[in-house]
């Protein structure tokens, strides 16, 4: 993911999430060197997306985002196996990720994957005026 992608992530975020990040998120991910990486057509449109934090051995997944349009088609699990072949690449022991509880399909997502839930981080998310969504902890041990 480059600077000049963040237009095309803000679109997919903006879609997909209720409280998406924003462009002064995905700056700061990419000045703090993330590693930061997007999916394309042949055409050069971006399909998805993912953010990840690593700190010794072990990653936080931050972002993982599909466009809309590809949910159901098996893209987010194509995705999400890249995550873990880059974690691998870089000799990570594990990856972390929080998802809110009614995220079903990326808890379904995560599970199928291998990661397990460790943990709940309470009121995390914003959700709803003055609400607050907890968070799921998972982790996937490589």
């Amino acid at each position: 993911m480059q600077p000049e992608d963040l237009d095309a992530v803000l679109s997919i975020e903006n879609t997909v999430y209720p409280h998406p990040w924003t462009r002064g998120n995905f700056k700061d991910a990419l000045q703090s060197g993330y590693q930061a990486w997007v999916a394309r057509e042949e055409v050069g449109n971006v399909l998805g997306y993912f953010l990840l934090m690593v700190v010794l051995d072990e990653g936080h997944l931050l972002n993982i985002s599909v466009r809309l349009d590809l949910h159901g088609c098996g893209f987010g699990r194509a995705l999400l196996a890249r995550v873990v072949s880059m974690a691998r690449e870089l000799g990570l022991a594990s990856i972390l990720l929080e998802v809110r509880p009614s995220n079903t399909r990326a808890i379904t997502l995560y599970g199928h994957a291998g990661f397990m839930s460790i943990g709940r981080r309470k009121a995390y998310y914003p959700a709803d005026e003055n609400v607050r969504e907890d968070a799921i902890v998972m982790r996937l041990s490589l």
